[in-house]
């Protein structure tokens, strides 16, 4: 049976009489019903668990919107349509004109905070629990949208906060990616050992394949800090021909189409070359140009959103096949072992649509030798851009493959005002 968001709305109440986020991130608040009472059973935890997933994957104040926003933006992937839109203009204006009243940026910041004050409750729960499967389950679920939110902010913050609580001290980026990583590592673990029961798997929505998805964003995670052959092992565990996906339903829509593709009026993509610079940009037979975009020929702008954001129940991918090959090409690249990482990069370079999960295929012919490990390297490059189109990776690729400055509108994030204003720790803001 389908299961939705709408579907446990009951156990929302729960989720949502939890202390309200605050970038003090000090969640305590005497007016709500105390830890104890709302941690006071499996099912109710399971409800706060939920709401992670609420947080971050539905409406314009969640996590994965703003990360689109504020990386398509800043990358050149998306064309503003409205300069009404103040956040969204600093973003597209990039360096000095985006600071700490950036909104956008603001609710990344403060979701991802929220995210894991609540999953912390979670997981410090479930390590209790005496039912191992049930606490698997919990425990791995809660992990993904920990490790997601962890990870965000070290793709778009120089440091990051090394906990919760008032005037919390920070740490490099880094050693945010490597905190997620260990986090990933201890709900594979648990998996491992217990297997998820079928109860658990009840009450949360349909759509996230868990044991996979812990797989892939560790993978993710460990390409970030350059160790290879972590990223490279964890990637090639990961079944290709699962789906893991955030669902919607009537009352928790897609977030992109609901912003943005509806309304005609906050962002569209930029164009048919996605935003890349001469050289590298899509070809012109590249089928995956048509997957992401769509035309009109009589309303402006021309090219619109198409893919994942496409409809108001459109699932969004957690990751894509095409994201794991991507990294074992990369893996293979950066240890000089050019053949494989050509063999590996021209299995999404030739890949067909009706053999992709997602319907997500190139089918461009391969890519032949010789080639040098540089000119690969670019290329894996440009089909991660392609590839990956409006996930909110681009970023973080720029950085790692170190591409010219003129190619991206800021390098890192500014920290909100309303951190630097109630955290002495608050670290300087980046130059660029």
């Amino acid at each position: 049976m389908k299961r939705s968001f709408k579907r446990i709305s009951a156990i929302f109440i729960i989720a949502a009489i939890l202390p309200a986020a605050s970038c003090k991130k000090d969640y305590t608040d005497p007016s709500t019903v105390r830890d104890d009472l709302a941690l006071s059973s499996p099912q109710a935890v399971t409800g706060i668990a939920v709401g992670l997933q609420k947080k971050y994957a539905t409406n314009r104040a969640g996590t994965y919107y703003n990360l689109v926003a504020a990386n398509g933006f800043t990358t050149f992937e998306l064309r503003l349509l409205n300069v009404g839109n103040l956040p969204e203009n600093q973003l597209n204006t990039g360096g000095g004109s985006v600071d700490g009243t950036n909104t956008i940026l603001l609710n990344v910041w403060s979701a991802s905070n929220k995210i894991v004050f609540d999953a912390n409750n979670v997981i410090s729960y479930a390590q209790k629990l005496t039912d191992k499967g049930y606490a698997s389950g919990l425990l791995a679920y809660t992990s993904i949208f920990k490790a997601l939110s962890i990870g965000t902010m070290s793709m778009f913050w120089p440091e990051v906060p090394e906990g919760i609580g008032q005037n919390v001290g920070f740490i490099d980026r880094k050693e945010g990616f490597k905190q997620a990583i260990a986090l990933l590592d201890e709900a594979i673990a648990a998996v491992n050992a217990n297997a998820i029961s079928p109860a658990f798997l009840t009450n949360i929505p349909a759509g996230i394949d868990i044991p996979n998805t812990l797989l892939a964003l560790k993978a993710r995670y460990a390409l970030y800090i350059g160790d290879y052959t972590q990223a490279l092992a964890t990637a090639d565990k990961v079944d290709l021909t699962k789906k893991s996906v955030f669902n919607f339903d009537p009352v928790f829509l897609n977030p992109i189409f609901e912003t943005a593709t509806s309304t005609n009026n906050v962002f569209q993509p930029l164009d048919s070359t996605l935003g890349l610079p001469v050289g590298i940009q899509p070809d012109l037979s590249d089928k995956r140009v048509p997957f992401y975009t769509t035309l009109n020929t009589t309303i402006a702008p021309r090219y619109r959103i198409n893919g994942f954001g496409a409809a108001n129940l459109a699932p969004i991918p957690i990751y894509l096949p095409g994201e794991m090959l991507l990294i074992k090409a990369e893996c293979y690249a950066r240890q000089h072992d050019v053949d494989n990482g050509l063999k590996t990069l021209n299995l999404v370079v030739t890949k067909q649509a009706s053999a992709d999960i997602f319907g997500v295929g190139a089918g461009l012919p391969e890519i032949t030798g010789p080639i040098n490990e540089n000119d690969l390297l670019v290329q894996i490059y440009r089909n991660r851009c392609i590839e990956l189109f409006m996930s909110g990776l681009k970023l973080e690729d720029m950085r790692r493959f170190d591409r010219p400055l003129t190619e991206r509108k800021r390098n890192l994030f500014p920290y909100p005002f309303a951190e630097r204003d109630n955290n002495p720790n608050t670290p300087k803001d980046p130059d660029f």
